[in-house]
């Protein structure tokens, strides 16, 4: 007690800063920002991505999604455009911040010379041009100057500067990647020159098992020396349940019944067109008139209908169908099909869904994954992921199951995941990390490679043996007991010999040899090879014209620019310091 009264003034003064940084922090809403998580999506380098302009990007693609289909983008598409539309706004930081450091800029004088030049930019072209082909400088003006359009002035601006700058981040890369006229000479010789050859081909299969000698510290020294081969994206091994969405007995007897009924109304209506369009049928009106015997099978049964008559319903693989023979002529009918698809309804997928919403809420809250589907007699599955690759063992390709992988840990219950046919609930086994897969699992891989190369050794060193032993082609295929195979027309730039696959190293070794001769024992994919060039057609300079030599050049330009802006982004990106809050605040 004694200490407690000492302690007192201490104590009190504690007491006080505690209150007043409590009151400091809560007057800033420091634990309102902290409940509330990051106030960004993300960012790069830390410049920020907002949330705004990832949605209004995610809404730009499924829009466009539903415009071309005419149907809702479904869970599985948003989740790659979701992915997708990350990806372009981090690819387009990292290029601005580049350009920034490059001093990359576009002054008001080149946004002008787009908009008035003589050769005006592509946008202005499509949205000022008259009839006649000339540019409308008078509605750009409008348009420029008017308070009224100052918002599309604004964005017209900014759209001008941002495609003047990417040309010039282009021309930046591209002025580094020339293309020599060597380059392009050569494309055009490989292009023009073929040979007709004659070859016999031993393939590394020949070799038998019996003649491999192979001992553990081989099989090290390939797994040592050839680690990258090796190597393991990070990778997840899960298990599952589904929930089927697919239409019950009880479904499809509701469509053919509600397909019955409108048969009374198809029969008087007048208008087909318009009844099938207000009945919401799954197949369109025809006007055309079809010869009986293209009718399709299961519509066969409309050629024996009088004039407006409707038959009983079709059933098809995925559709219920009445017919309606709508007019007739000589041999041609034109019918109508009023037809709903066979799918699951409404009340069948609520139904699949609130199990599957019951399931992981149990499964997460009061038992284990197994438990809880033991217990409502589920099946649980277990399928194998890796990182960079949405195709799932058992589950098909899904971008949202991906996305849900790369951030989680393992004991995670996901959300309900809805694809084309189930709802699916995941659980997280293991997640392991990239890196080298350790010799003992891949032991048996390794083994395979080994003997691979130790066929190659002994079959070239054998066609070694047969070349300097005989003279021709001929002599050695008769000295080998093999058949001389032959290929007309080969051409430099080709990668696969007719009969003998897919060869690229053999074919640029026959074009290095003159007419006439025979080749050394040349190591291929799949065998080796002894080639006889019967003639060669040489490819002449003299022949390639100005349009052909700015065709390839344009060609291997693009070629080039397209390789290095993948690896330089790549490069960007892993260099790049990515915050991505995308799990925290939306999922």
């Amino acid at each position: 007690m004694e200490k407690m009264r000492n302690s007192t003034s201490a104590i009190l003064w504690l007491l006080i800063v505690s209150f007043g940084l409590l009151w400091v922090l809560s007057d800033v809403d420091f634990f309102g920002a902290i409940q509330a998580g990051p106030n960004a999506l993300g960012s790069v380098n830390g410049e920020k991505i907002t949330n705004e302009e990832y949605q209004q990007r995610v809404q730009y693609y499924t829009t466009a999604y539903s415009q071309q289909t005419g149907s809702s983008v479904t869970p599985e598409m948003r989740a790659y455009y979701e992915t997708q539309a990350w990806d372009e706004l981090v690819n387009s930081r990292l290029l601005e911040q580049k350009m920034e450091d490059l001093g990359i800029t576009v002054s008001d004088k080149e946004v002008l010379d787009m908009v008035y030049g003589d050769n005006p930019a592509p946008v202005i072209r499509q949205n000022f041009t008259r009839e006649d082909g000339t540019i409308d400088r008078a509605a750009i003006q409008q348009v420029l100057s008017s308070n009224e359009f100052s918002q599309q002035a604004i964005a017209l601006e900014m759209q001008l500067r941002e495609q003047r700058r990417q040309q010039k981040l282009n021309n930046y890369i591209s002025s580094g990647l020339q293309v020599t006229e060597s380059e392009v000479e050569d494309e055009y010789i490989r292009n023009n020159t073929s040979a007709n050859i004659n070859f016999i081909r031993f393939p590394y299969s020949d070799v038998s098992e019996d003649e491999l000698e192979i001992s553990d510290s081989d099989l090290r020294s390939y797994y040592n020396n050839n680690k990258d081969r090796y190597s393991r994206d990070e990778s997840y091994r899960i298990r599952y349940v589904t929930f089927s969405k697919l239409p019950t007995a009880q479904d499809t007897a509701q469509i053919i019944e509600d397909v019955r009924e409108l048969r009374d109304a198809f029969a008087q209506a007048e208008n087909d067109s318009l009844f099938l369009s207000r009945q919401g049928s799954s197949t369109a009106y025809r006007s055309a008139f079809v010869p009986v015997e293209d009718i399709r099978e299961e519509y066969q049964p409309v050629a024996d209908l009088e004039v407006g008559e409707v038959s009983e319903v079709i059933l098809t693989a995925n559709q219920a169908a009445i017919l309606k023979k709508e007019a007739e002529q000589g041999n041609e009918i034109k019918f109508q099909i009023m037809s709903y698809n066979i799918q699951a309804l409404p009340a069948t997928i609520d139904e699949a869904n609130d199990r599957a919403a019951d399931f992981e809420f149990f499964a997460s809250e009061e038992s284990s994954f197994d438990e809880e589907a033991e217990t409502r007699g589920l099946q649980v599955k277990e399928a194998f992921a890796t990182k960079g690759n949405s195709f799932i063992s058992g589950l098909g390709s899904s971008q949202q199951i991906m996305n849900f992988l790369e951030t989680a840990d393992e004991g995670d219950i996901s959300d309900i995941i809805e694809l084309s046919s189930d709802f699916v609930v995941v659980e997280v086994i293991e997640v392991t990390p990239e890196g080298f897969r350790p010799f003992e699992e891949v032991r048996s891989q390794v083994e395979n490679m080994v003997k691979i190369e130790r066929r190659k050794e002994l079959t070239s060193q054998r066609v070694k043996d047969l070349v300097a032993q005989n003279q021709t082609l001929n002599a050695i295929a008769e000295a080998a007991e093999k058949e001389i195979q032959s290929a007309s027309g080969l051409s430099a730039s080709a990668t696969v010999i007719p009969g003998a696959g897919r060869e690229p190293k053999v074919i640029g070794a026959i074009f290095s040899l003159d007419e006439g001769a025979t080749s050394g024992a040349i190591t291929g994919n799949s065998a080796s090879f002894v080639v006889e060039v019967a003639d060669r057609t040489e490819a002449d300079l003299a022949n390639l014209t100005a349009q052909q030599r700015q065709q390839i050049r344009q060609r291997l330009e693009q070629q080039k620019v397209q390789e290095f802006t993948s690896v330089w982004l790549e490069e960007l990106r892993e260099g790049a310091d990515i915050v991505d809050n995308r799990s925290r605040l939306l999922r």
